[in-house]
């Protein structure tokens, strides 16, 4: 037995996530830049720490989708928003589960919850590949799961209300909604990277900074803005967990702009901060 448990502490922290969402990845005021993690970890696929954060994903994400979408149905069941949480509540569903749940999963798996913020990640070589693609299946799973819960409880109101799918706005064009979920997942993952920069934590270490406060009150503030356009994506696994379980033909027709436009977004954060923001191709030079 002791040496079983050996293991499972050698497998826990092997092939831990290099740089987690919710936690300083350096507190040493000698900051020194870590290694690009690589393109394929084979040994990844045997450590248990891979597929318990893989679980940790999917079950943010499923817990997501349950609050979010039940506030959603909970505000448009209402003939009077007056009597409900409004377009202002339903904001705070969003911002305050990513902030719980950043919180809750960031030590295990860096708390993503998000393929947008995976991939922009992923881009600036945070995590590999074999975990990035590993993340985003199990937080669509978690997502289609946590929206057929709500189904489940109240099937006749999830379709009469439009089950928390996202879908461009009459009045706003298809270009329009995919530049509202461009912005606004480049808040987003800009965000992530600049309250987990390990070497800003590092050069401030006597300013505390709690990682999961600045990422949920900006995917809040994203939301506030662009409910009105999309019904706020930013972030692909959210959008097509609604549009399979309520699955109708205009939650589909817009589905491309629920993955393009945070995808776009996420890398061109991604950019910014690693090339504007941190330079980290230059350095070199300096």
């Amino acid at each position: 037995m002791e040496g079983k448990e050996e293991d499972v502490k050698l497998g826990a922290n092997k092939f831990s996530e290099r740089q987690p969402l919710g936690t300083s990845a350096q507190t040493d005021k000698d900051y020194k830049e870590p290694p690009p993690a690589p393109l394929f970890e084979p040994g990844e696929l045997k450590s248990w720490s891979f597929y318990r954060a893989g679980i940790a994903e999917f079950m943010a994400t499923f817990l997501f989708l349950y609050i979010t979408i039940l506030t959603v149905m909970g505000v448009f069941k209402s003939k009077s928003k007056c009597s409900t949480v409004g377009i202002q509540g339903i904001a705070w569903a969003f911002g305050g589960m990513i902030f719980a749940l950043v919180y809750c999963t960031a030590g295990i798996s860096g708390g993503h919850i998000n393929p947008a913020v995976t991939f922009g990640l992923l881009l600036a070589r945070k995590l590999s590949l074999t975990r990035a693609v590993f993340y985003i299946i199990m937080q669509c799973l978690g997502a289609i799961c946590g929206a057929g819960v709500v189904k489940g409880f109240q099937s006749s109101q999830y379709e009469i209300l439009g089950g928390g799918a996202n879908v461009v706005a009459p009045g706003y064009t298809k270009g329009a909604g995919l530049g509202a979920e461009i912005i606004g997942t480049f808040v987003l993952v800009y965000t992530v990277f600049s309250a987990t920069d390990a070497k800003r934590n590092a050069r401030d270490s006597h300013v505390p900074i709690l990682a999961p406060l600045p990422i949920g009150f900006a995917v809040f503030l994203v939301h506030l803005a662009t409910i009105p356009i999309t019904g706020t994506g930013i972030n692909p696994a959210r959008s097509l967990g609604a549009a399979i379980i309520y699955n109708r033909d205009h939650a589909w027709d817009d589905q491309w702009i629920f993955w393009v436009g945070p995808f776009i977004g996420a890398a061109l954060a991604a950019v910014y901060h690693q090339i504007v923001i941190r330079a980290i191709p230059f350095k070199s030079r300096t």
